[in-house]
């Protein structure tokens, strides 16, 4: 929907090549993060390259109400933080509209302070669950109070003598990681978390940036992160690199439409968010990595799509899910237009997203023309090859700007149009999505 609630329907259609340069947005994960540890340093940190999204604006304003200095000053974004221990009680409701990163990320990083938050969202995040989050946070000392079956809106009330926490969590997310490392920064001692699968690791990677002690093993038991608590964080210079997330979209869609030739210049090539790339160069796809750097500690490139005709369904490794998990909506529209059958297990994070991903998808890829089979963690897409999928259906977002943007992907290479029933939330994440495809080729239009 549109900020005013009313609902955004679109459509694209088949038009030709999508060629030309895709300047996408910055990492979400890493702008939300440099926000969050901007505000508990002490002193300035300067990020450039900022995602403008939505969600990370409701995160600057959220580290505003709890007493940082954040503006905007021609590109670059100033925080002016309040040290790891330093957050006021803020005096509203704090609205995180659909990021459920956001919010994670913010109640870990106010848990072990002696202050009282509340929190809401839109009517998609206050349905996401977050017991995942409150329960190791309650291993500190934090409270939790929030409606039945622990979502929001919610109050938070933070632990006055918090103590370390070592906790193994149980599904992977790097959401839950980093709420846990974010609180255990003003908790004594060491924090540990340990994840059987690796996940994003952004969190790891910028506090130690910040000044952070953090250290990671592999053991026995999985991913060991210990983070020393209580240091004095020091401000930084970041530079955003372009979103992995966002970039799928245009790669994707290059991939599809035939004679499409779209460069991604400095795509952020983190291992633990890449996942999807990887995948499609198994399945076929005319993908290279140009001039390879490191920025800020995360690798990047610039990444090539062209159109690849002959994709051939694969079998995604399921270990592979924690890299790729935002990116299987697109990649289930990629799958379509290959051969064969492309199996993707050990999904289950999907169902619970800002909508069940694996339902919507599945629902409207079976209106275009596509077979689909699904289980509780697994989903497999039926290709038909490219020139065969018709398209020509209206489908769903369930306010998810992942499936909208899915499926507008979709019509610019199906026999018939594909409509979305609103393309408002598709703000939330990339606000520049109609202009960037329009100007590489693409036809999507505002019904």
């Amino acid at each position: 929907m549109s900020a005013h609630g009313t609902p955004i329907p679109m459509q694209s259609l088949a038009a030709g090549p999508l060629t030309g340069t895709a300047d996408v947005p910055g990492d979400k994960s890493i702008s939300h993060r440099s926000l969050i540890l901007g505000a508990r340093s002490i002193g300035e940190t300067r990020s450039s390259g900022l995602l403008e999204g939505q969600d990370v604006l409701d995160t600057a304003k959220a580290m505003r109400a709890f007493g940082a200095e954040v503006e905007k000053r021609g590109d670059t974004w100033h925080v002016n933080g309040v040290g790891v221990g330093g957050f006021a009680e803020p005096e509203q409701v704090i609205d995180c509209g659909n990021s459920g990163t956001g919010v994670r990320l913010i109640m870990g990083a106010m848990a072990t302070t002696p202050i009282t938050a509340t929190f809401t969202g839109d009517a998609s995040l206050n349905k996401r669950p977050m017991a995942r989050v409150t329960d190791p946070l309650a291993l500190f000392g934090a409270q939790a109070v929030g409606r039945e079956g622990g979502r929001l809106p919610m109050t938070i009330v933070g632990a006055r003598d918090p103590l370390p926490v070592r906790y193994a969590t149980p599904v992977p997310s790097a959401q839950v990681k980093s709420a846990v490392l974010l609180a255990g920064l003003n908790a004594p001692g060491e924090t540990v978390v340990i994840e059987r699968e690796a996940t994003r690791d952004h969190s790891e990677r910028m506090l130690t940036g910040f000044g952070a002690t953090v250290v990671t093993e592999e053991t026995e038991e999985g991913r060991v992160i210990t983070l020393t608590g209580q240091p004095e964080l020091k401000p930084q210079v970041i530079v955003v690199p372009r979103d992995p997330s966002s970039a799928a979209f245009p790669v994707c869609a290059a991939l599809i439409t035939e004679g499409s030739d779209v460069l991604v210049p400095n795509i952020g090539l983190n291992p633990t968010r890449a996942g999807l790339f990887f995948t499609l160069q198994e399945m076929g796809a005319d993908l290279t990595f140009e001039n390879p750097r490191e920025e800020g500690g995360e690798p990047v490139a610039d990444l090539r799509a062209r159109f690849s005709p002959d994709l051939k369904g694969i079998e995604v490794p399921a270990e592979r899910a924690a890299s790729m998990i935002d990116e299987y909506p697109v990649l289930s529209v990629v799958a379509s237009f290959a051969e064969g059958k492309t199996h993707m297990p050990g999904v289950k994070e999907l169902r619970v997203k800002e909508s069940d991903r694996i339902d919507a998808m599945a629902t409207g890829l079976r209106a275009n023309g596509v077979e689909v089979d699904e289980g509780e963690d697994w989903w497999t897409v039926h290709g038909r090859g490219h020139g065969n999928v018709p398209g020509g259906a209206e489908t769903a977002s369930h306010l998810d700007h992942r499936i909208a943007m899915s499926f507008l992907v979709m019509g610019l290479a199906t026999t018939d149009p594909v409509r979305v029933d609103d393309g408002g939330p598709i703000a939330t994440s990339f606000p520049i999505f109609e202009p960037l495809m329009s100007g590489l080729g693409a036809v999507i239009e505002r019904l």
